[in-house]
């Protein structure tokens, strides 16, 4: 991408106004928890102590916005405190000039670093370096930065009393991410009536699964309904790919598929429906017609084997993942031939499947968990999450981890100290005044990667524009006293707390008129601040935009070590899905599982470097977007392969299935070499891959096993359309003209044609 376009998209993107679900009772409190603050201070201070105190109780109420699962009060204390810190620190220095300068440099790269820890951390470390520059200019004595520090550290508190004295949606945040969880689920049973091989982003899951970790205060005080469905959830999915498979026994077209699609659909009614009862606290109101399709006498004659199997634990998941949601579905009548004990669960706890007994088939040699273990409910584990005291030894951790030379945190950190630095020395040596407002944007827009920090730019810059310009209209005609501006800045504050999820623009009109109406209660007028603000903040986005450019941490050239960790996680979790049927009677389940949250990681980290890069306007360095999305598709498709295998693993008295342990070493052992030579700019190969499948052909011809030897031929080719996407070489032409076969060609036409 040229940097033209590079520029043209992040400018749109800077100033686009999002259509967000608005929360006014949030913002109302917000507002009126900055309101409480000013009053208190201005009644006992006076007004330069109410500006200064308003910035801590408007930075603590921007922290509670942050999406976070830990608790927000603590988040609004955290904020209120470090700012209070800040701004004591930076009074003791202001005087000396070189002494300050040292230590915003040391704020402000300790501030980069944060962002090791979260986005969250990072925004609130950010928010507090930009604020002091301005909150250290409003004290006059050691006493009285004192007490500033002290009035922040109080609008902090009183931020955080009101969150607790009144909670608004309390456990909103953990409902609608495993609603949006189930809901996501719902879509993707449409998609599969219509794509029986359509792919899912297990993102909302991902979302669900932090949200389901609590501390043990909050585990006591979870509503029932968070309790149990996202385990219920994650093995949903797996089972919907495998109904709608036709890898695995079902007919693209005929009565088969026709009831498929019905079940599908009444798999979907039935998780909205769950999902809508999650999210607004109502008890489920299930369907009746996707009830009776579960019931449909016929189904047993229609679909045989492992489809059955399939529909059978579909079934029973879904019944659970009502009953857990909050409803009591009508007593089910058992399909014909299905085992009295299938109303029961099997994965009802939140255990992600670690302690679960797998439930025995119903007929001889049914290798796949078609049924649920006898009506009992093991008892419900929880996800604990370590206190916010407890998070500090692991920020700094992760803050010590990415401290390197090739890091782009560190990269990130060293940027914005530099430009911080050189935003005060420009903004104090010219003639203008409030230097500071040149650091605090840049402080403000600049992120660790391009297209967040070239997009706020503008956003800033375009919202101070129209935020100054409305509060200075308001400013000349209302002509405020001390009152009437603080009630402005409780205005401006409230608005952009309503709209701070609607996108940058909005929310930087709101900041820059909450600090004119706010700086002029202290008795500045706006003729000293407007004109410098909009110059200086014309500059300091021109030196964070400037900075990126001359000092990037790039994505695109790290696209080959994402995609080769990609390829380093998803090896072992379907080597571990195979180990499975090697050895029944080992406890592999929490292997499984354990592999496959790995796997989603890097998966989630690959899309979001493809995102970053996308955006850059630089050359790729060795993996074209062509053969960065082939080999996307690879790796999905080889998750999907593992996927539907791992819906049907054995119960621990099944027949083991020796050939797979080699082929899962092999697999184990060739992704891992692969990932090497992905991240040396070489193409992998899987000989020993295949040379495994190849011994279990011939030690197996009868083919007991087929399903699994036959999902181990779609992996080997899976993962030689991995290494066709990634050898972008042109192949000798031979003499009659044509390009000659690559030699880890698929192994024949037939494996090919049953992806």
């Amino acid at each position: 991408m040229s940097w033209r376009r590079a520029l043209k998209d992040t400018a749109r993107s800077g100033i686009a106004v999002e259509r967000k679900r608005l929360e006014p009772l949030i913002a109302v409190r917000g507002a009126a928890g900055l309101a409480i603050v000013i009053a208190l201070s201005l009644w006992l201070f006076g007004p330069a102590a109410a500006a200064s105190s308003a910035f801590g109780a408007f930075q603590a109420a921007i922290a509670t916005f942050q999406r976070s699962w830990r608790p927000r009060p603590e988040l609004a204390i955290a904020s209120g405190t470090s700012l209070a810190v800040s701004t004591f620190l930076g009074y003791l220095t202001i005087s000396k000039e070189p002494l300050f300068l040292a230590l915003l440099v040391v704020w402000t790269f300790a501030a980069g670093m944060s962002w090791a820890a979260g986005p969250t951390i990072g925004l609130i470390a950010s928010s507090n370096v930009a604020i002091m520059l301005v909150t250290v200019t409003l004290p006059t004595s050691v006493a009285q930065a004192a007490g500033h520090a002290a009035m922040m550290i109080v609008g902090g508190l009183v931020q955080a009393a009101l969150i607790v004295l009144f909670p608004v949606r309390r456990w909103g945040a953990h409902r609608d991410a495993l609603a949006d969880a189930l809901a996501a689920e719902a879509d993707y049973a449409r998609r599969l009536r219509h794509d029986p091989v359509a792919s899912f982003d297990p993102q909302p899951l991902m979302e669900a699964r932090n949200a389901a970790a609590v501390t043990p205060r909050q585990a006591r005080r979870r509503p029932a309904e968070l309790h149990g469905a996202r385990g219920i959830a994650e093995r949903i999915r797996p089972v919907l790919a495998s109904l709608a498979d036709p890898a695995m026994g079902v007919p693209a077209e005929g009565p088969a598929r026709d009831r498929v699609r019905e079940l599908l659909a009444s798999a979907a009614a039935l998780l909205d429906a769950a999902a809508h009862a999650i999210r607004h606290g109502e008890p489920v109101s299930a369907p009746p017609a996707a009830l009776a399709t579960f019931r449909t006498p016929d189904t047993g004659s229609i679909l045989t084997g492992a489809p059955y199997r399939a529909m059978t634990r579909l079934n029973t998941l879904l019944q659970d993942v009502v009953e857990t949601a909050g409803g009591t579905p009508q007593e089910d009548t058992p399909h014909k031939g299905a085992p009295s004990g299938a109303r029961g669960t099997a994965h009802s706890a939140e255990n992600d499947g670690r302690s679960t007994p797998r439930p025995a088939p119903t007929d001889p040699g049914a290798r796949g968990t078609a049924h649920s273990a006898p009506a009992t409910r093991s008892r419900p584990t929880t996800r604990t999450r370590p206190t916010f005291l407890a998070l500090i030894p692991k920020a700094l951790k992760a803050m010590r981890g990415e401290l390197h030379r090739g890091s782009p945190i560190t990269r990130h950190a060293t940027r914005v100290s530099a430009v911080a630095a050189t935003g005060y020395i420009l903004g104090t040596w010219l003639p203008l005044g409030h230097g500071y407002w040149a650091p605090l944007t840049s402080v403000m827009v600049m992120r660790p990667d391009f297209s967040q920090t070239y997009s706020r730019a503008v956003a800033r810059l375009a919202g101070t524009v129209i935020g100054v310009a409305v509060a200075t209209g308001v400013v000349q005609a209302a002509t405020p006293g001390t009152l009437q501006s603080g009630t402005l800045a409780v205005a401006s504050a409230a608005l952009m707390y309503l709209l701070m999820r609607t996108g940058q623009f909005a929310t930087q009109a709101c900041i820059a008129a909450y600090v004119v109406f706010l700086l002029g209660m202290g008795g500045e007028e706006w003729t000293q601040t407007v004109p410098e603000r909009v110059l200086l903040t014309l500059m300091g986005g021109f030196l964070a935009m400037l900075a990126y450019a001359v000092y990037p941490a790039w994505e695109t050239p790290r696209l080959r070590t994402r995609l080769a960790d990609w390829l380093a996680a998803q090896g072992p979790y379907v080597a571990a899905v195979f180990g499975s049927y090697a050895d029944p009677s080992a406890s592999n389940a929490p292997d499984v599982r354990e592999a496959l949250l790995t796997a989603r990681t890097a998966r989630a980290a690959w899309h979001a470097a493809v995102a970053r890069a996308t955006a850059e306007p630089v050359r790729h360095r060795g993996l074209s977007r062509t053969a960065a999305d082939d080999a996307e598709d690879a790796l999905a498709q080889l998750g999907r392969v593992a996927m539907l295998l791992e819906a049907h693993l054995p119960e621990r008295g099944a027949t083991p299935v020796p050939p797979a342990a080699r082929f899962a070493d092999a697999l184990r052992e060739s992704t891992h070499k692969g990932a090497k030579a992905i991240r040396e700019r070489r193409v992998p190969t899987w000989d020993a891959v295949r040379e495994a499948l190849d011994a279990w052909e011939t030690e197996n011809p009868e083919n007991a096993d087929k399903v699994v030897r036959n999902t181990a031929t779609l992996v080997l080719d899976t993962l030689t359309e991995l290494s066709e996407a990634l050898d972008t070489a042109v192949p000798p032409m031979t003499l009659d003209g044509t390009a000659p076969e690559k030699p880890n060609g698929p192994r024949n036409p037939k494996d090919s044609a049953t992806r």
